[in-house]
């Protein structure tokens, strides 16, 4: 497309001012929905480009509105801030200075990008209809930022938003790879938590005590059972169990057990149908051994889903901007959750995903996101930043 001359050229432009504010935001790494620090740099970086800037007030969010004045589309990019509770352990010279703060998710890539493609967008204003929304949004991260910033106005207040449309950086992919696909793309992301009473008593004499202990354990190998029984095998769950407490010695028996863990799907039918079945296997375990278990299902993140007809075009849009080498249709959604998944419930829109390998390492073999040693290819941040800016260039000229 004509659209795209010289786009990754200025995108490749703008890649020392991207590796920049990736390392500075790395270096402060925040958690959750309060990130002043990180929401400083963002206005910072944005103060001067003629765009309008709008803070959250439950959160430390920033919304840039870039409005050409004339009639034409709205879209959507967005990019997430947080970063993970997790000690950093990589050798990098701009290495978290937080402890127990790490970005090990590449938010703050996402940050970096968005910012030097609202800086090319700016520069390009003249080829553009409409407005172009970037969303810059905390708490991805299990707090649910972007839900929060639908709650805030940000799919509303600037009138019908036509697209979104977002990018996840990850070292599991080839470096500058654009990797996406159709319809369901992560997970649903829900908790399980399992409370068990039983009696207890001296671990000598089990049969005057009522154990809860080997209930858990059985509840635990019954519910991996029942995904297998009850799920079809081609709408997949993952149903993991990651933490049992109960007990503080060798010769007590409890009276109580604890169990916890999480549940993936890709479809609300399977949500729906796992939750309801692993509380009816916990509680009638429990029942036939005369323990007390109260199960519940803490719903989280929906599955995100790509509109079909967006997640296809954005591929195309890949493929002209880089090649079809460096493109690939994933052939199965991957088993993580996003927030973006808020978005998609009410606007078109599509993730990608942004292969980052470290070079010199076989991406399957690289440091996943949310390793306390996970280290990303920087030179990718062109890739991602030239990949918003045409999305939202192809959007307008249609």
């Amino acid at each position: 497309m004509d659209t795209f001359t010289d786009l990754l050229a200025e995108a490749n432009a703008l890649q020392p001012d991207a590796v920049r504010i990736r390392r500075e935001i790395h270096a402060h790494p925040e958690l959750g929905l309060e990130l002043p620090v990180t929401q400083a740099v963002i206005v910072r970086e944005l103060t001067g480009l003629g765009l309008e800037l709008k803070l959250g007030t439950t959160l430390s969010s920033v919304t840039a509105i870039l409005d050409t004045g004339r009639p034409g589309p709205t879209v959507l990019l967005r990019g997430d801030m947080d970063a993970l509770p997790l000690q950093e352990d990589s050798p990098l010279e701009f290495a978290s200075k937080i402890d127990g703060a790490m970005h090990a998710c590449c938010h703050d890539s996402h940050v970096s990008m968005l910012i030097q493609a609202a800086k090319l967008l700016v520069a390009r204003k003249d080829q553009l209809n409409g407005r172009v929304l970037f969303m810059f949004q905390p708490g991805e991260e299990g707090f649910g930022g972007a839900a929060i910033m639908i709650e805030e106005g940000i799919l509303r207040d600037s009138g019908t938003v036509d697209l979104a449309f977002a990018i996840h950086t990850t070292p599991l992919g080839p470096s500058g790879w654009i990797m996406t696909k159709p319809g369901p793309l992560m997970a649903s992301s829900d908790q399980i938590f399992i409370d068990l009473l039983g009696k207890g008593g001296h671990a000598s004499s089990p049969h005057l005590a009522n154990d809860p202990i080997p209930v858990a354990c059985e509840i635990v190998t019954a519910l991996q059972t029942m995904v297998t029984r009850k799920v079809p095998a081609f709408d997949p769950a993952v149903l993991t169990i990651a933490h049992i407490k109960s007990g503080t010695t060798t010769n007590v028996i409890p009276d109580k057990a604890f169990v916890e863990g999480t549940i993936r799907t890709v479809s609300e039918a399977t949500r729906e149908l796992v939750a309801r079945e692993a509380v009816q296997v916990a509680e009638g375990i429990g029942a036939a051994h005369g323990i007390k278990v109260d199960a519940r299902v803490d719903f989280g993140y929906p599955v995100t889903v790509n509109d079909v007809a967006v997640a296809q075009w954005a591929r195309a849009i890949a493929v002209d901007l880089f090649g079809q080498t460096q493109v690939l249709e994933m052939p199965t959604p991957v088993m993580g959750a996003e927030d973006f998944s808020y978005v998609l419930q009410e606007v078109p829109g599509a993730l990608v995903f942004l292969g980052a390998c470290p070079e010199g390492v076989n991406f399957w073999e690289a440091e996943a996101n949310h390793s306390n040693l996970m280290v990303m290819n920087e030179d990718a941040m062109a890739t991602g930043i030239a990949m918003y800016a045409a999305v939202a260039l192809a959007k307008s000229a249609q």
